[in-house]
């Protein structure tokens, strides 16, 4: 019988994911610090294998962020709520961290505000 992977498993994953790489910390960094190994790490993130209760507190801890955060699927914020995909969807493309660090180390919202532009722009010309 296959194992069928649950969409919270997916979900929690995801989210490891995009903490992590906020955090700038490898795979294998956080499977040390959580001891397991950086393959065990990636069966997290794809939600391959499930994270148990105790490992999830170490992964909070290690990430710096509230275990509930791990089962977040969405917010809203100044354009409203997010529709179409969800925002972990959205955070685990590559580079898409990168590019919202970036953004938001911008101070000036009207260059905030041109560089989405901008990137909607290569976007649509690109479909």
């Amino acid at each position: 019988m296959a194992k069928r992977v649950e969409p919270v498993d997916k979900l929690v994953g995801k989210n490891i994911r995009i903490f992590r790489l906020a955090k700038g910390i490898s795979q294998t960094e956080v499977g040390e610090a959580i001891g397991v190994t950086f393959q065990q790490v990636q069966k997290y993130e794809n939600g391959t294998n499930r994270v148990g209760s105790s490992r999830l507190a170490k992964l909070s801890k290690v990430l710096g962020v509230p275990i509930n955060r791990f089962f977040n699927t969405g917010t809203a914020g100044a354009d409203g709520p997010v529709s179409g995909e969800i925002v972990t969807d959205l955070l685990s493309v590559p580079y898409a961290v990168r590019m919202l660090k970036a953004l938001a180390s911008i101070s000036d919202n009207e260059t905030r505000r041109t560089l989405v532009v901008l990137t909607e722009s290569i976007a649509e010309k690109r479909e």
